[in-house]
């Protein structure tokens, strides 16, 4: 009996080894792939770094050369102390354009966030007739740009006589098919219908099923959906629709400080830093949630 065993299994043992030899990388693969992964997150952090290390040089450090890239010898704040005098002749102080930038995005994507997940909701685990045909529909408005878009929205805007409002900026994010795509296909792979179901049973209504059990389970994708959307309108810039200064966002400024040239490099650089710290701050939270929601429900079905 043990010879026959040694006989049937044998070679399974040995097929198992040599498929494990053969997907598994040597110490020097993974060695190699470890470096090519540090070098090219390296690569991908330097423009970061050249932002940063500009915005902390004097004006002579920036006016040597050769320049030195990312080398500073005598940092300074002066250029982030100097952006409320650069923009003083607007008559509109800094914060107020950092504040429209907040309030902007933060809101924005609130309601980004919200609604779609409840048309994904509708369309994923709903009753609701020709909803494939729906999501179909959705899925082609993938395919539109902002520039095609500038034309309709803007006659849109003013039959809403919205014009130079902040529902400029809230109203073409709101209906985002990319977030009903994304939170959909993460429906699909993980809310079952039994639990809805059990959900029905206890008595809850859609809006308490949507909020106290559908809502916790996506919330991975919830934090993807925050990323994406804090990103697009934290460097949103209306074109024609908005003409108050007050009303103006932090990436509209950006055109005023650069008019200076060279001279005002520095100064630049630490507008284009402050620019760049809140979505890396909201990357730095979503980034395990985004792995998962692109790495399983994404490209679902």
């Amino acid at each position: 009996m043990t010879i026959l065993r040694k006989r049937f299994f044998q070679p399974r043992q040995d097929l198992a080894k040599t498929q494990a030899r053969r997907f598994t990388r040597s110490r020097f693969g993974n060695v190699m792939f470890f470096v090519f992964l540090f070098a090219a997150g390296a690569f991908s952090v330097l423009p970061l770094v050249y932002s940063i290390v500009t915005s902390l040089k004097p004006l002579d450090e920036l006016l040597i050369f050769p320049p030195r890239l990312f080398v500073v010898q005598r940092p300074t704040l002066k250029n982030y102390l100097a952006l409320p005098d650069v923009v003083s002749s607007l008559n509109v102080p800094l914060l107020r354009y950092l504040f429209n930038s907040l309030f902007v995005s933060v809101t924005a994507t609130a309601l980004h966030v919200i609604v779609a997940a409840m048309a994904a909701f509708v369309l994923s685990k709903s009753d609701l007739k020709y909803k494939n045909v729906i999501f179909i529909l959705v899925q082609f408005s993938l395919l539109f740009n902002t520039y095609t878009l500038g034309v309709p929205q803007y006659l849109i805007y003013t039959g809403l006589h919205v014009i130079d409002t902040y529902l400029v900026y809230l109203l073409p994010f709101i209906p985002s098919t990319l977030g009903v795509f994304l939170m959909k296909q993460y429906m699909d792979g993980y809310v079952p219908g039994a639990l809805i179901e059990a959900a029905h049973i206890d008595g809850a209504g859609w809006l308490t099923i949507f909020w106290r059990v559908i809502f916790p389970i996506v919330r991975p994708c919830v934090l993807t959906l925050t990323l994406f959307s804090f990103r697009d309108t934290w460097a949103t810039i209306p074109s024609g629709t908005i003409f108050s200064e007050s009303l103006k966002t932090l990436p509209t400024v950006m055109s005023t400080i650069t008019a200076g040239g060279i001279a005002r490099t520095g100064t630049a650089m630490a507008a284009s830093v402050i620019m760049m710290m809140p979505p890396i701050l909201v990357y730095l939270i979503s980034q395990g949630s985004l792995r998962e929601t692109m790495g399983n429900a994404g490209i679902k079905g």
